[in-house]
């Protein structure tokens, strides 16, 4: 028997119940572009860190059971997406991972969830960014925002970076293995900026309105259209122009909901669109 006539993606990320974040943004999204989503729970909460008060439940100690048992059904990954990561033990159960299942045809997708605004986010220390930096070279496609570049790369934060250093800062990270990578969430005066890199071809700048404040979730939008149209023979340009329309039209829509920043942005509205 062959469980792996359809295609497949892995993401492992942590569970959210409320808020559109993760896992909840993931499977909706990955199924929605007819790929079948497999997720891999790092941890559980009823809603995230965002809001004053969470229960969390952390899943690591369950990890390896549950990946024995797809290693029993022999199932084999087009895709492998890895979102947020909360402890050295999970990087590195997520790097064994990625060994046995990885084949000659999966597109690996890293989003080194870790910080922003050059800060690293309060969950997170200096020894667990480092162990994240050891996950790079296991990335085909790499999705940092502009604060985890510059720690991934060891590059000095400036807020308001010039595409000459973000090239630098690309290829420095391509040096260690992705040759895809797009520097998300640029803040441009009232424009948001997407720098696409691609090893052996010029950057491409992809440039959006700014529309209401940062939300929660919208990484794991991003990361998950990206991986699936890659997965689906996409080229990696235009997964992320798909990605970065789609949110914006989703931003649109969400801020004349009045949804909380903290609720995430409405994706369903529009999933039938992907």
């Amino acid at each position: 028997m062959s469980h792996n006539r359809q295609k497949k993606i892995a993401v492992i990320n942590d569970f959210c119940g409320f808020g559109r974040c993760s896992l909840t943004v993931s499977i909706p999204i990955i199924s929605a572009m007819k790929i079948q989503c497999c997720p891999l729970p790092t941890s559980i909460f009823s809603n995230h860190t965002g809001y004053d008060s969470f229960f969390y439940t952390d899943y690591t100690e369950h990890m390896n059971s549950y990946i024995a048992e797809w290693e029993k059904l022999g199932l084999h990954f087009n895709g492998i997406l890895t979102g947020f990561l909360g402890s050295p033990h999970q990087i590195s159960i997520v790097k064994a991972f990625m060994e046995a299942f990885r084949g000659g045809d999966t597109v690996t997708v890293v989003d080194p969830v870790m910080g922003d605004n050059g800060k690293l986010y309060r969950t997170y220390s200096p020894v667990l960014a480092e162990q994240m930096a050891s996950l790079v070279p296991f990335a085909d496609i790499l999705t940092p925002n502009l604060t985890e570049a510059c720690i991934l790369s060891g590059t000095e934060y400036e807020a308001d970076m010039d595409h000459s250093k973000l090239s630098d800062i690309c290829e420095k990270l391509s040096a260690r293995g992705p040759k895809k990578i797009v520097v998300s969430g640029l803040e441009r005066g009232e424009d948001l900026e997407n720098f696409v890199f691609e090893s052996g071809k010029p950057p491409l700048v992809i440039r959006e309105h700014k529309v209401g404040p940062c939300r929660a979730g919208t990484g794991d939008v991003f990361s998950s259209v990206i991986a699936a149209d890659c997965v689906n023979g996409i080229d990696f340009s235009e997964a992320v122009c798909h990605a970065t329309s789609f949110i914006s039209k989703v931003l649109r829509r969400t801020t004349q909901l009045g949804i909380p920043t903290e609720d995430g942005i409405c994706f369903e509205e529009f999933l039938t669109e992907l």
